[in-house]
């Protein structure tokens, strides 16, 4: 099975809309196995996709980490940095911690920007 985490850019309001439609089809008895994150604008988002972020998240989710210094370590960058990228993503949503440990658990991200 595959899991997909899907990236918004859009409003607050663009958020309540999702949060509603979610909640109205599990009172109706459907699955609701999804994720979803929403960005303000899209340099945020961007700026939380940035190359060296999308290859710290990509080696968390082939062998997550048990700690931002083994993350630094196997990654060869440096331990300050590399913290400051995970406490953004994790703050994001994009990384979570999973019995102690770092990971990124999706298979994917799905991005939408609403116009």
């Amino acid at each position: 099975m595959t899991s997909t985490l899907h990236l918004h850019v859009g409003s607050t309001q663009d958020m309540g809309q999702r949060f509603a439609e979610a909640f109205r089809r599990g009172e109706a008895g459907e699955p609701l196995d999804e994720r979803h994150i929403t960005f303000l604008d899209l340099p945020e988002m961007m700026a939380a996709l940035s190359p060296r972020r999308l290859e710290l998240l990509r080696h968390l989710h082939r062998e997550g980490a048990e700690s931002i210094m083994a993350l630094a370590r196997a990654l060869g960058r440096d331990y300050k940095r590399v913290h400051a990228d995970v406490a953004l993503l994790e703050a994001s949503g994009l990384i979570l911690r999973i019995e102690g440990r770092l990971t990124a658990p999706w298979d994917a991200l799905a991005a939408e920007v609403a116009l």
